[in-house]
């Protein structure tokens, strides 16, 4: 039988206002400037209804002004290219918003405003029928109202009312308006679906939050009455009852329940404050406590899509849909969170709701959450397309959504195992052979990188088999040929190599043949298996005579053996093995490796010694967690050819090691600067070997990543 459930899709677009700056998703993102292309990918995916911002604050230019002064050109380019890609747009009016800059949540100007905006864009477009004219409203007041994150920076229960009811009363006043241009014109009201739970101490707390969650549609469709659980806390003043009043007599009906919702949308309240990070601790007044997600307590965990569209069935008898699906988390995570959205919406519909779509959710990514959009920091979380390059690349997340938006089932050996919000089933380690779930293979088990990399793929439920030196002679062909047929692994990631850059010097011919012989052979063998290929390169292939940081596409020419051998591998790989993913890289630094120069340096400082850093030769460090997240997400992908993974920043050995110094409170003073050839190395070194990207630099800032690796060692000392 046919599914009915549609997949739609939707891009991250809030406009949302932090003191005088408003910070516009899309410009960050880059869309405003491929609007076309963009549109080009999103309908190759096969989406044909698309969630779209036709917001207020842009059109009206963050200024006041009269109806006529509204531009209107964005809005005319954007309808017009969804209509010729036959897309049905959901228009967003305000998303995360206050309006422009002359009124807010709490204006008493703002209904009537949004109001005459929603009739001025009905009026140019009168074909559009579906309308989202507020996001998450209840969410919104919360964080510009309650919690003070957002313009107008309320922190009070007043603010938060008064910011809610102004929302809904815009709502039903923007549907009037365009009513009276298109009378079919439909409403899809979304919200964050989240409900609460508690510990018994605190079960009167959760009982209001989850009235209150349900708020915002309850006042839209008039539902809010005397009898209501909510009326006390509403009821505060003439001007509320007014306003409830009215919306009792103005109700608006949508077509369409949206429920928008997370992994951490459901919430945990407990008493017990010593059991939670300082950051969630909060309160009602009375008593204090922490909100924490439910997905991170134990025998709580999530409710489920299922039962979120269930309920909502329910409680308004209405077609219910899930209208944001995304999970700013790896890529295996963001393709098992909207599996198990697309699988609960088809459990529902078996149960009798009546299920319209799930939404595929920041198609093109999204900025700075993590902070709640209260400043612009450059984190960037992907979707269906990464755009940090100099074109949006697509993910596997783009595959998942094609093959769901054409109703086709689909499949990754990532998805063999649930995400990190489910109990984890069987083993989650090193997968015993015969598995159902194919593996990926991990060579130089026993090194720095290879073992990050299985940390990682442990800790993303990514299955795997790690072999050492011992284990496997990777510059054995019929060694690895029987290893491959063995455990069947739908990738294999070369963590093995010579990596002793100044013995290579004298023993040439040890470091070719691990380096680039077995390189070649595993190329080989991956590409007759029909596996994928990640292998790891060095920036020691160039000679370091550039004055801009070295891009993909120059030519290597290295100074040493050791780089001699990987420019060989490099070559050999990509010929025999086209779809291999080759990663270049550069002096790493993690918080598992004692050997790294970081860590050597920092240990000599805190023991009151000197160390000695070259002051003239300049690299692109590189934080192994990061690369090796980055890497699996490529790999993942199915990404191929020559990438540069370096954290962003550029620096001397002598300055990594001052900065270093400074982030864990060390003195600096104690690093000697002196001069490459000074400390006498035997293997000649580039003198500047900076990585920068042709392909998009997705690692963070070096500072993050120092800040990172100082406190996972301040952590792993702690616990030691």
């Amino acid at each position: 039988m046919t599914s009915s459930i549609e997949l739609w899709g939707g891009i991250e677009c809030t406009i949302n206002r932090v003191g005088p700056r408003f910070i516009d998703q899309l410009a960050l993102c880059g869309h405003y400037d491929r609007l076309e292309a963009d549109l080009d990918r999103i309908s190759a995916l096969g989406i044909r209804t698309l969630r779209y911002p036709a917001l207020w604050e842009r059109a009206a230019s963050y200024s006041p002004g009269c109806l006529e002064e509204l531009d209107w050109r964005a809005c005319d380019a954007a309808l017009s290219a969804l209509r010729d890609r036959q897309i049905e747009p959901i228009v967003g009016l305000l998303h995360h918003g206050s309006g422009p800059s002359w009124t807010n949540l709490l204006h008493p100007g703002f209904a009537a405003g949004l109001a005459a905006y929603a009739g001025a864009f009905a009026r140019r477009y009168p074909w559009v029928r579906l309308y989202t004219p507020i996001n998450e409203p209840l969410t919104t007041a919360r964080f510009s109202g309650l919690y003070g994150h957002w313009y107008p920076h309320g922190r009070d229960d007043r603010s938060f009312v008064t910011a809610l009811l102004a929302q809904c009363r815009a709502i039903v006043l923007a549907m009037e308006a365009i009513h009276e241009v298109n009378p079919l014109a439909e409403l899809i009201q979304t919200e964050d679906a989240g409900s609460i739970r508690s510990t018994p101490a605190l079960a009167t707390q959760a009982d209001f939050e989850n009235h209150r969650r349900w708020a915002s549609f309850d006042l839209i469709t008039g539902r809010v009455t005397r009898d209501h659980p909510l009326w006390p806390h509403l009821h505060r003043s003439a001007a509320v009852r007014q306003d409830l009043e009215w919306l009792q007599e103005h109700r608006a009906s949508p077509a369409i329940i949206g429920l928008n919702y997370y992994v951490t949308s459901d919430r945990f309240l407990d008493q017990r404050l010593h059991l939670y990070p300082r950051e969630s601790h909060g309160g009602n007044g009375r008593t204090r406590y922490a909100d924490v997600a439910a997905a991170r307590v134990d025998h709580v965990g999530i409710r489920g899509h299922a039962a979120v569209l269930e309920e909502a069935w329910r409680r308004y008898a209405l077609p219910v849909a899930i209208t944001e699906t995304h999970l700013g988390c790896s890529r295996e995570e963001q393709m098992r969170w909207l599996a198990e959205a697309w699988d609960g919406a088809h459990l529902a519909q078996r149960r009798g709701v009546c299920v319209r779509a799930v939404t595929a959710w920041a198609l093109l990514g999204s900025w700075d959450w993590d902070c709640l959009v209260t400043r612009t920091c450059g984190h960037y979380e992907t979707g269906a397309f990464d755009v940090r390059g100099p074109r949006p690349r697509p993910t596997a997340v783009a595959a998942m959504v094609r093959a769901l938006a054409d109703r086709q089932s689909f499949t990754h050996p990532v998805l063999s195992r649930p995400g990190w919000w489910r109990p984890a089933t069987g083993s989650i380690g090193p997968t015993p052979c015969g598995s159902p779930a194919a593996p990926v293979l991990i060579l130089g088990a026993t090194g720095t990188l290879g073992r990050a990399v299985a940390r990682a793929c442990d800790s993303r439920r990514i299955p795997f088999i790690a072999l050492s030196r011992g284990d496997l002679d990777v510059t054995d062909p019929i060694k690895v040929r029987q290893v491959i047929a063995q455990h069947r692994p739908w990738a294999v990631v070369n963590a093995a190599g010579y990596v002793r850059v100044d013995d290579a010097e004298k023993d040439a011919r040890a470091c070719r043949r691990v380096n680039a012989v077995a390189a070649a052979i595993l190329a080989v063998a991956c590409r007759k298996a029909g596996i994928r290929l990640l292998t790891f390169s060095s920036d020691l292939v160039f000679d370091g005579e550039a004055a801009r940081p070295y891009l993909e596409t120059d030519v290597v020419a290295p100074v040493n053996v050791y780089g001699r051998t990987k420019a060989e591998a490099e070559h050999r790989v990509l010929a025999l093995a086209p779809s291999a993913l080759v990663v270049r890289t550069s002096a790493f630094f993690g918080p598992w490796d004692h050997h790294n120069f970081i860590t050597t340096a920092l240990a000599a400082i805190g023991s009151g010694r000197s160390f000695r850093a070259a002051s003239d030769t300049t690299v692109s460090p590189t934080y192994v967690p990061d690369l090796v997240a980055a890497s699996l997400d490529l790999l993942i992908d199915g990404a191929s050819g020559l990438w540069h993974l370096a954290n962003d920043g550029a620096l001397t050995w002598a300055d990594f090691a001052e900065r270093a110094a400074r982030q864990a409170g060390l003195n600096p003073d104690r690093i000697e600067r002196c001069s490459l050839e000074s400390l006498g190395l035997p293997a000649a070194r580039p003198r500047y070997s900076v990585l920068g990207s042709i392909n998009g630099r997705l690692l963070p800032h070096l500072d993050d990543s120092l800040a990172r690796y100082v406190d996972a060692r301040q952590r792993l000392g702690t616990a030691a």
